[in-house]
């Protein structure tokens, strides 16, 4: 009688003790099978399964064949489905604001007092000797007409500040001041009380404190020595705000959130998000750059509902194709959507040496001339010659570096050899330089 074992892989006859001695024999013929363990016992061939599958494809190799290339030409095939690996992910805060809610910038003019020595010398910066006779005479304190002040510790000073955004009465903020005179240095001074307005001339806070400066020099007998830069300092929590700056925050029943750069495909990644998290048309992508959100009517709700849509996060698509060049420092820097059409580049130096030799005209000794000095100049022009080279099509970024890289040119000829591919139609992205 015939004894059939059914196993995932199909049916498969054992006939008696047959079917133990080719088992056996299959797992013998096996790499390994002398450590494999007997009966139910588990090792590094697994189970008692395992040992029926190795047998059955051991008596099979056509079908053993037939899975292995069934397998390869999935694991291959997987790439063409597999989603590519995105963009990252970033929240809405950074890249998109509040319309409305920023910060406003406040300006205001005081004087620097305490100085060692380092302030503006009066004969050159009459403005010092004015606003200090100003101060002195709302302090009570008149000079004779005619006094000569001779000040040496005492600055005139711009100082600067941003007043942030909610900011209420009795908070504090940091301040910038800067030398407006020709003072040495603001190290060790005092800043007395400036008033700071915004752009309607209202006062908004009022600055007073001890500047920071990091830097510090020491100057004698023509000498002179520094490090950083002493013309300027700030006073951490130096002004104190006196007015709110009223926003529209708590009006209405939308609000506007508003991007940082323009883009169509942001703002409608940013709307879909808002949608997706708190219900079909909560947000609208205006344009490129605005999405109106409507958000609760009550003060509590409307801000827990804005830390909520701030803190979603989305995928960018793709940023546009854009080359920066800072003609400055020679700067060049650009993201991966820049590519290369294919073309041909010649570049070559252009060197001008000049070489200035002092001659000195010694007239006899006997002749009523004089001794006249003089300088001999040599100007030597030196062009080396550029070959032709063909620059390939990159669709990549690192194919991109190494084809410019191929043309040897400095980071200043290469702001040239950019602007002179993107007229010719080889470059593939925007130029911007700044």
């Amino acid at each position: 009688m015939t004894d059939t074992k059914i196993s995932s892989f199909g049916s498969v006859p054992q006939t008696g003790g047959t079917a133990l001695r080719s088992h056996s024999q299959a797992r013998r013929r096996l790499p390994g099978a002398a450590s494999a363990p007997r009966g139910g016992e588990r090792g590094p061939w697994g189970g008692p399964a395992a040992r029926r599958f190795m047998a059955y494809f051991a008596h099979q190799p056509e079908r053993l064949m037939r899975w292995t290339v069934a397998l390869a030409f999935a694991a291959a095939s997987s790439a063409v489905w597999w989603p590519l690996p995105a963009h990252a992910s970033v929240r809405i805060k950074e890249l998109a604001a509040v319309q409305g809610v920023r910060s406003n910038p406040l300006l205001g003019y005081g004087l620097v007092v305490g100085l060692d020595g380092t302030g503006d010398q009066t004969t050159q910066t009459p403005f010092t000797t004015q606003s200090l006779n100003g101060m002195l005479q709302q302090l009570g304190v008149t000079l004779p007409p005619g006094t000569s002040m001779q000040l040496r510790n005492v600055a005139a000073v711009m100082v600067t500040a941003q007043l942030p955004a909610f900011a209420q009465p009795g908070q504090n903020i940091d301040v910038t001041v800067s030398s407006l005179g020709n003072a040495k240095s603001l190290r060790g001074g005092m800043l007395i009380a400036t008033p700071l307005r915004g752009t309607d001339q209202q006062i908004y806070a009022l600055a007073q404190g001890s500047l920071i400066v990091g830097g510090a020099g020491a100057s004698a007998n023509g000498s002179k020595v520094q490090i950083n830069h002493l013309s300027a300092g700030r006073i951490p929590d130096g002004a104190s705000v006196e007015r709110a700056v009223p926003n529209a925050l708590q009006t209405g029943d939308s609000v506007q959130l508003g991007l940082n750069a323009s883009d169509y495909s942001t703002a409608r990644a940013v709307a879909d998000a808002i949608n997706t998290a708190k219900g079909a048309g909560t947000a609208d992508a205006l344009d490129g750059r605005s999405v109106r959100v409507r958000v609760p009517a009550a003060g509590g709700q409307r801000i827990a509902f804005l830390a909520d849509v701030e803190n979603l996060t989305i995928t960018l698509a793709k940023p546009a194709a854009r080359v920066v060049l800072n003609a400055r420092t020679g700067s060049v820097v650009m993201n991966d959507a820049v590519t290369l059409g294919a073309c041909a580049v010649a570049h070559g130096n252009l060197t001008v040496t000049i070489n200035t030799t002092p001659v000195v005209s010694q007239p006899n000794p006997l002749a009523q001339g004089t001794t006249v000095a003089a300088e001999k100049s040599d100007v030597a022009i030196n062009q080396q010659g550029g070959a032709l080279i063909q620059m390939p099509v990159g669709v990549k970024l690192a194919d991109v570096v190494k084809a410019l890289n191929a043309l040897g040119a400095t980071p200043m000829d290469l702001l040239a050899i950019l602007q002179a591919m993107k007229s010719a139609g080889a470059l593939h992205a925007e130029i911007e330089v700044i």
